[in-house]
């Protein structure tokens, strides 16, 4: 492979990483942008709600915006965009401005996922696309990962801004890399009309889906007006859409792509794996920090490791793919990683080291690394390469709904298994329970030894004894969330059955001819 190739295979991927990282960048600075901006944390989490509605928006209709402007011009204008709006992100001066500039930054964003990967792939011959699957693979693992590492350190030594800022600079680079050598698609289709209505439907159904998706449980779910509404708005929508997709002329989307066996078992397992990334990246820094006072640049650091392993598990499954071990085997191998990663952290406590929670990383790392190149390849294996482009943006927005739904899941879940793990803890407090009242009666010595009244001493001592039961109940939630996460995947694993054929057959992922 030449020069020229290389550098353009390598900043489409940074380009890649760089939308991937802005997933999840922001999650450690929300605190910090409320309190500079004045802001609530319930309309600062809007923040992040509004990328992610702006990528579940834009990521189905890359393939039609590349053939209808040019993919090119598309892709350029969407790094221009994305570059653009980050800059303008750190300029924002109230919660709201810096809601609207993250919409179009997630707007600009979602070709940098989508077409990248279909540029990947084409710059590859199909004897080695499971090479492309690997690199490609780097971005859209070790993105959302580093997201929280990064945001970290800024966090902690810089200001909120430069969360933002800092894609400037790589946006720049990567625009001017792809102006001087990225050219139109080897594969030229004919533009069609405009599907208005799919368009519409697409942006109404999927938007507010997601929009439920991420404000469901801050807002009571459907105690809340609004949520309700959006929910009937989802349901038509998707409806409507795939109604109106699957019988035009000429739609936005082409849902036809679907009718290719590996494409839909793909994109099924595709959205089990956004479920246990995008939850399991939250869940472990807010374990991290609000159960053991991690601070944000220590828990990133924490997984920094597994995401370095995961660049040697993403190659060594490439070259077990190319040498002919069965991509089944290897996904099965990765669904089982991450469920030990989830056994392991359900088994820690409030005295569990960084070491103990850096060691199940790299079972995470590895499991999701061995999952994504047989995944990436099987979602395009089987598709002519004029589909390529549709097939990978669909399976991008199961990867995202897939986020989504797990972090919606995994809230409520905590939420729900939190207050059953209180009331229960609560009920143990009583005069029957001898360590309890030693406990109670020791914490009202200490603080009347300090010159506390009685009645202060015993509710100081009674407090002290809540947040004892406020951590435990924190605690045991957050185990049992790891546990079904990890029951996720190991429920996914007869999914794998669907992918073979007939007795005597190959298996079905196979890196066909495009």
């Amino acid at each position: 492979m030449g020069l020229r190739k290389t550098v353009l295979i390598v900043t489409v991927i940074v380009a890649a990483m760089m939308e991937l990282i802005d997933t999840s960048i922001v999650n450690v600075a929300l605190s910090q942008m409320s309190g500079n901006l004045g802001a609530t944390l319930e309309d600062t989490s809007w923040v992040i709600t509004s990328y992610a509605i702006a990528n579940v928006i834009i990521i189905p209709l890359t393939s039609f915006l590349a053939v209808k402007l040019g993919r090119r011009n598309y892709y350029i204008g969407s790094i221009v965009m994305f570059t653009f709006f980050s800059f303008m992100c750190g300029q924002a001066t109230n919660i709201w401005m810096l809601v609207a500039f993250r919409f179009l930054q997630g707007m600009g964003g979602g070709a940098l996922l989508s077409v990248s990967q279909a540029i990947v792939f084409e710059l590859f011959p199909k004897e080695k696309q499971s090479i492309a699957s690997a690199l490609f693979g780097i971005g859209v693992f070790v993105g959302p990962t580093i997201g929280p590492t990064l945001g970290g350190f800024i966090t902690e030594y810089y200001s909120w801004p430069w969360i933002f800022y800092i894609n400037v600079p790589v946006g720049i680079m990567v625009g001017v890399l792809c102006y001087m050598l990225l050219g139109e698609a080897i594969i030229k289709q004919k533009a069609g009309k405009i599907d208005w209505t799919g368009i519409l439907l697409l942006a109404a159904g999927v938007g507010s889906l997601q929009t439920v998706l991420e404000r469901g449980e801050a807002e009571d779910w459907f105690a809340t007006k609004y949520i309700l509404w959006l929910s009937v708005v989802a349901v038509l929508g998707i409806i409507l859409f795939i109604w109106r997709e699957t019988t035009a002329k000429e739609p936005v989307v082409n849902l036809h792509v679907l009718k290719s066996k590996n494409l839909s078992i793909a994109a099924g397992l595709t959205f089990i794996s956004g479920v246990g990334m995008f939850s399991s990246v939250f869940l472990t820094p807010v374990f991290a920090q609000r159960l053991l006072n991690f601070t944000p640049s220590q828990t990133g650091l924490l997984l920094l490791p597994g995401a370095l392993l995961a660049i040697v598990g993403l190659i060594i499954s490439a070259r077990l793919m190319q040498r002919g071990l069965s991509p089944v085997l290897l996904i099965a191998m990765g669904l089982c990683l991450f469920a030990l990663f989830s056994w392991q952290m359900s088994r820690l406590n409030l005295q569990a080291s960084g070491i103990d929670i850096s060691t199940a990383l790299i079972w995470r790392g590895v499991g999701l690394a061995i999952i994504t190149v047989p995944l990436t390849a099987l979602a395009v294996s089987s598709l002519d390469a004029k589909d390529v482009p549709q097939g990978a943006a669909l399976n991008n927005m199961m990867r995202q709904l897939g986020g989504s739904v797990g972090l919606a899941m995994i809230n409520t879940y905590l939420a729900n298994r939190n207050a059953n793990h209180r009331s229960d803890l609560v009920s143990r407090i009583n005069a029957d329970n001898t360590l309890a009242t030693e406990r109670l009666h020791r914490y009202t010595q200490y603080f009347a030894s300090k010159g506390a009244s009685i009645n202060d001493a015993q509710h100081k001592a009674l407090q002290l004894l809540d947040a004892g039961v406020v951590k435990q109940s924190n605690l045991l939630s957050f185990m049992d969330a790891y546990m079904l996460i990890g029951a996720i995947f190991l429920l996914a694993i007869p999914l794998l059955l669907l992918t073979r054929r007939k007795k005597g057959q190959a298996p079905a992922i196979i890196l066909a001819d495009h």
